[in-house]
C-alpha cells in the first residue's frame, strides 16, 4: 500500500518541490530510501482564516510496490464495428464516443452545430451584432456549452463513475496536468477548442464519424424499440442504439419526444441572475485583505442560503471571468460565465439562482412536463423585452435592486452586448426576486463587502440545468419505455457539468456493451 499524508505550507512554497518532499517525509516519518516515487495527489487553498495556507495530499510509493498506472485512452479500429448513434457533441457525447472506440464500437456523432473554429463566427455575431444563430451559439456546436463557457471540471458526482479517468482523458488530449491535483480543476475557454478538436480527430482516426450541421429532427420507434433517426428532416438512418446527449437547451428535442409519445417529466431547476464584482474585491474578502499576494490565484466563492423554503445559491462562479450571451433563440436573453485559463480578467462573476420545483410555480399542473420549461422561457423573453429586444440584458446595481431603485449608471461590465437599466423587481417573477433580495442581504453578512452597489446584476441566469428530465431505467440506462434509447447527460437530467456529463456518456456506452454481451 502507498502512504497518503496531508501537509500544509505557505503559498509562496508551492513550487519548491524539495521543501515539499522534505516536509512530507518528515510528516510521514519516512526516509528517501524508503520510497521509489512520490506525487502530489490533491491541492487546495485554505482561506478560512489568516494566514492563507495551501493544503497538499502527498502519496508515497514504497520500494516494494508499483505506482498506479493512469487510465490511458486507447482506441481500437472500429470502422467495421457495430454502430451506435450519438446525438450531440458536448461532453457527454464526446466522451461516449471516446469510450465507444475504446470498447470496440463505432460511434457516429450527429451535432446540430458547427465545429469549434466555425462556431466562433456565430459567437462574434451574438456579441457584436446581437444575432442569434439557433443552431450555432454558446450552447450548440462542437464541445457543447462547456467549450466556450469556462471548462470548470469540479464535480460532486463521484458515485456516478470514474472522475479521475475523465480527467486523465482530458490531459491525454492536451489539458494541463494540474487538473489531476487541483481541488477545483479548470481548463479555460481559451484552451478547450484545441482539446476538443484533438478528441474529434482521435474518434475519426479510429473509424468513428462526426457530422456537423446535422440536427436530429425525428426518431422511429417500433414495438418499444428505437429503430432509426432522421437528420435535418431529410436523411434517415437505421440504428438499434441511440445515445441522446443533446444538452439542457435543446428544447426542440423535448417537443419531439413528447410528439412521439416518449415519456418526459418536469424536474426542479434554478433561475436567477449573474452577479459581477471587481475581482480585487472578492480577493480582498476571501483572502482577509491579502489580495495582493502574487502566490494566490484569483479567489472564488460558494454561497448558499435557505430563503422562504427555497434554496438560493451561487452557481458556476468564474474568477477573473467574463459574462457571455447564451441565448439559443433570437427573442430571448440568457447569461452565463466563463474564464480563460489564467483567470486574469478584472471581473468575478457568478450565477446567484433560486432552486425551483414544478409545484412551486404559479401555473403548475400535475403531469405537465413543460411547466418548468414554460416558466424558464417566459423569464428569458420578459428580460429580452425589458432590455429593448436585443441581446443587451436588463441590469441593476445590487443595493439598488434591494431598494427597488433603477440604477442611474453602471461600472464597466464584461458583458459585451451591453446592459440596460431596469428595476429587476418588475421584470423577474416575485417568486425569484423576493428571495434574491433576501439572499443578497444574507450573503453580505457571510462575506463582508459582497453586498455592494458596485456589484451589477445581469438577468437572467436561467440555464443552470434542464427543466425537463427524460426518465431511464437505473440499471440498463435505457429510456423507461423505449429500448435502445439512452437519455444522457445534462439534457436528460443526469449530469450537472462537464465531468458529470462526460462520466454519464461513458456509463451509457458501458451499458450498451453489457447489453451486447448479454442479449
Amino acid at each position: 500500500m502507498s502512504t497518503l499524508i496531508q501537509i500544509t505550507l505557505p503559498p509562496h512554497k508551492q513550487e519548491d518541490l524539495d521543501y515539499i518532499l522534505e516536509l512530507a517525509l518528515d510528516k510521514a516519518k519516512l526516509r528517501k530510501s524508503d520510497i521509489v516515487d512520490w506525487r502530489i495527489r490533491k491541492r487546495s487553498i485554505d482561506a478560512r482564516r489568516q494566514p492563507v495556507k495551501l493544503n497538499l495530499q502527498i502519496e508515497f510509493f514504497h520500494t516494494d510496490e508499483d505506482k498506479k498506472a493512469t487510465s490511458e485512452f486507447t482506441a481500437q479500429q472500429v470502422t467495421n464495428s457495430p454502430e451506435v448513434a450519438i446525438i450531440g457533441a458536448g461532453p457527454a457525447g464526446l466522451f461516449a464516443a471516446l469510450r465507444a472506440v475504446e470498447a470496440g464500437l463505432k460511434p457516429i456523432i450527429f451535432e446540430r452545430g458547427k465545429d469549434v473554429r466555425e462556431r466562433r463566427r456565430d459567437l462574434a455575431a451574438i456579441n457584436k451584432e446581437h444575432i442569434v444563430n439557433p443552431e450555432s451559439n454558446y450552447c450548440f456546436g462542437e464541445g457543447g456549452a462547456g467549450t466556450y463557457s469556462d471548462g470548470k471540471l469540479y464535480t460532486r458526482s463521484k458515485k456516478r463513475g470514474n472522475v479521475l479517468k475523465s480527467l486523465e482523458w482530458f490531459t491525454h488530449f492536451g489539458a494541463d496536468q494540474d487538473i489531476l491535483v487541483d481541488a477545483h480543476p479548470h481548463i479555460g475557454t481559451n484552451k478547450l477548442p484545441k482539446i476538443i478538436s484533438a478528441m474529434r480527430a482521435a474518434i475519426i482516426e479510429a473509424g468513428g464519424e462526426v457530422h456537423f450541421n446535422s440536427k436530429l429532427t425525428d426518431i422511429t420507434i417500433s414495438d418499444g424499440n428505437i429503430t432509426g433517426i432522421t437528420i435535418n428532416d431529410a436523411k434517415e438512418y437505421t440504428f438499434k442504439n441511440v445515445i441522446l446527449a443533446t444538452g439542457h437547451s435543446a428544447r426542440d428535442i423535448f417537443y419531439l419526444l413528447h410528439k412521439r409519445k416518449v415519456k418526459i417529466e418536469a424536474k426542479p431547476f434554478a433561475i436567477g441572475v449573474r452577479v459581477e464584482h471587481q475581482q480585487t474585491l472578492i480577493d480582498h474578502i476571501q483572502y482577509h485583505g491579502d489580495s495582493d499576494n502574487p502566490y494566490l490565484p484569483p479567489a472564488s466563492y460558494a454561497l448558499v442560503e435557505q430563503i422562504d423554503g427555497l434554496g438560493v445559491y451561487s452557481f458556476c462562479m468564474c474568477p477573473g471571468g467574463i459574462i457571455a450571451p447564451c441565448a439559443t433563440e433570437q427573442e430571448e436573453v440568457v447569461t452565463n460565465g466563463w474564464s480563460p485559463s489564467k483567470r486574469n480578467n478584472p471581473y468575478a462573476n457568478s450565477g446567484i439562482v433560486v432552486s425551483v420545483a414544478p409545484e412551486n410555480l404559479p401555473n403548475y399542473k400535475p403531469n405537465d412536463p413543460f411547466v418548468c420549461l414554460d416558466f424558464q422561457k417566459k423569464v428569458e423573453r420578459d428580460c429580452w423585452e425589458a432590455a429593448g429586444k436585443t441581446q443587451k440584458v436588463p441590469a441593476q446595481r445590487m443595493q439598488d435592486f434591494i431598494n427597488g431603485k433603477v440604477s442611474e449608471d453602471f461600472p464597466k461590465t464584461s458583458y459585451q452586448p451591453g446592459i440596460t437599466a431596469v428595476d429587476l423587481n418588475q421584470v423577474l417573477p416575485s417568486l425569484i426576486s423576493k428571495r434574491l433580495k433576501k439572499a443578497f442581504v444574507a450573503f453580505g453578512k457571510k462575506m463582508k463587502g459582497y453586498n455592494s452597489n458596485e456589484a451589477v446584476l445581469h438577468a437572467p441566469e436561467s440555464r443552470t440545468s434542464s427543466p425537463i428530465a427524460i426518465p431511464r431505467d437505473p440499471n440498463t440506462l435505457e429510456h423507461v419505455e423505449v429500448d435502445g434509447l439512452y437519455p444522457c447527460g445534462e439534457g436528460a437530467g443526469y449530469a450537472g457539468g462537464i465531468i458529470s456529463a462526460a462520466i454519464d456518456g461513458i456509463n451509457c456506452v458501458d451499458a450498451i456493451v453489457i447489453k451486447q454481451m448479454n442479449p
